[in-house]
């Protein structure tokens, strides 16, 4: 005899609400497993059925809900191997019931699953709450929920409040999204006899009510806009507004290569807020550096070559590809080790062109960059200086010959190429100590502003006129401002 388990959803609410085909499988049955005694229905019919089994006990044995269902499938599995099972679930068993899920995973030919319906505590929250879910809703369990997943434009409903510690996790997830005063609902026990709402502050979700298995919590949609301007899809409107039609004519008539300086700009902006630790400046900027990407890909979507939602898929798929480490099965137990996969993807994704070592390096870098990343890529292949007291020979060997054209002061192209040969050697010996030349030297010329700036301040106040200072007073106010940096 093949083996069968009935699924039968109690409803949201008590026990006139059933269904008469539902109430009679139940009463009919020799023994009903529950999966909770804690919903009113079941309280009704224990009066008119004596053999109930409940798996309120497994809750007590595991810390997590994840056992607690794998339990309880296990166990029904076990009894109904040849036989028929009758399994009880508040609400509909085809909504928010894991243990329903794990048990239709494991149905066979010889073990049959049939779901028999029963109101579904949605259709009672909905009622009570008077909203209709054609308009956007949203269904989340308070043990999954993800702020980032969140529709908060919609209507939605937070099952599995059932303790105050979830109603505290539910409030500070919200609190990602919401204003901390954001009117919110606490929804226990709706369809029932026992049914209660309370509006609340979102900061005192988890204070002023006791919870319980039948608790929910309702997010009204959000209506005003500035709670929605940390969406992204907000700031993705907005771009397409300002490019399209009645939008702005300067944003209209941007293209690829008209934006490629403020990108750069943007991006030089960010270094220097990053360099001033200062956390409100660089959010800002990186701001802006986002607002260069959006109008980059939504001038694509206008040219119907590519979106956003290309470039996201793109770069969210290669760094997948590239950390097998995290997201694979490949070891990777020091940074030498990811970078070496890292380059060894780089190659296995892109075999067909035929590309030099070094045109991997971009040619749009600043030169100092360029240099340090031309250097690096080199060395990868063994071309590299072994020691850095050969860095620095070299660098006074190309300091000589600088002198040498710098004295007869006739070939100006000579000494800029001896110029440059100077550099490149000093961005050698930045590499050995793996120094970037261009952060380092951006960090000099901020440093020089403002000891200069300092100079021209000092100046002023006194005033007088810069270009009346003596050199050894300028020092003086120079080694000022040096000795004002080591006391901040």
């Amino acid at each position: 005899m093949a083996g069968k388990i009935s699924v039968i959803g109690l409803g949201a609410g008590d026990l006139d609400q059933m269904p008469l085909g539902v109430y009679k499988r139940l009463t009919d049955a020799e023994t009903v497993y529950v999966r909770t005694f804690d919903h009113p229905v079941v309280k009704e019919l224990e009066k008119e059925h004596s053999t109930w089994m409940s798996f309120d006990n497994v809750y007590k044995k595991h810390e997590n809900f994840d056992d607690v269902y794998i339990e309880i499938c296990e166990t029904l599995l076990a009894e109904a191997k040849d036989k028929e099972v009758v399994y009880a679930v508040p609400g509909h068993p085809l909504v928010a019931e894991k243990s329903v899920q794990l048990l239709l995973e494991k149905e066979t030919e010889s073990l049959r699953i049939e779901i028999y319906g029963g109101q579904s505590f949605l259709d009672a929250t909905f009622n009570a709450l008077s909203i209709d879910p054609i308009e956007g809703f949203q269904l989340v369990d308070a043990g999954d929920l993800c702020p980032d997943e969140l529709q908060i434009r919609h209507h939605v409903i937070i099952c599995q409040v059932y303790d105050r510690l979830t109603a505290s996790n539910v409030k500070l997830s919200l609190m990602e999204k919401l204003p901390d005063d954001y009117k919110v609902a606490l929804v226990t026990a709706a369809g029932s006899t026992d049914e209660d709402i309370r509006y609340v502050p979102l900061y005192e979700l988890d204070r002023v009510a006791e919870t319980s298995n039948l608790t929910s919590v309702y997010v009204p949609p959000v209506r005003e806009e500035h709670i929605l301007h940390q969406e992204f899809s907000s700031f993705r409107k907005v771009i397409k507004e300002l490019r399209g039609p009645g939008g702005c004519p300067w944003d209209k008539k941007q293209t690829h290569q008209s934006l490629k300086p403020y990108m750069i700009e943007e991006c030089y902006e960010l270094l220097e807020a990053i360099d001033e630790e200062d956390d409100e400046h660089i959010v800002e900027e990186l701001g802006d550096v986002m607002l260069q990407v959006l109008l980059h890909a939504q001038i694509g979507e206008d040219e119907g070559w590519f979106s956003i939602d290309d470039v996201i898929k793109g770069i969210t798929e290669k760094m997948i590809r590239r950390h097998p480490h995290v997201f694979g099965d490949t070891t990777a137990d020091n940074e030498a080790a990811v970078l070496e996969n890292w380059e060894s993807i780089k190659k296995q994704e892109k075999p067909d062109q035929e590309k030099l070592l070094l045109d991997h390096v971009p040619k749009t870098l600043p030169a100092l960059s360029r240099a340090y990343h031309l250097q690096k890529k080199a060395a990868k292949a063994g071309f590299d200086w072994k020691d850095v007291g050969d860095i620095w020979d070299k660098v006074d060997e190309e300091v000589k010959e600088f002198l040498r054209e710098a004295e007869s002061l006739s070939d100006t192209r000579k000494m800029k190429d001896e110029f440059g040969d100077i550099l490149f050697a000093l961005i050698n010996v930045g590499r050995f100590y793996k120094i970037e030349p261009e952060e380092a030297l951006a960090m000099t010329n901020h440093k020089f502003y403002n000891r200069f700036s300092y100079i021209e301040k000092q100046t002023n106040q006194s005033e007088k006129k810069l270009e009346n200072l003596t050199l050894e007073e300028m020092d003086q106010l120079w080694d000022e401002a040096k000795q004002k940096e080591r006391e901040d």
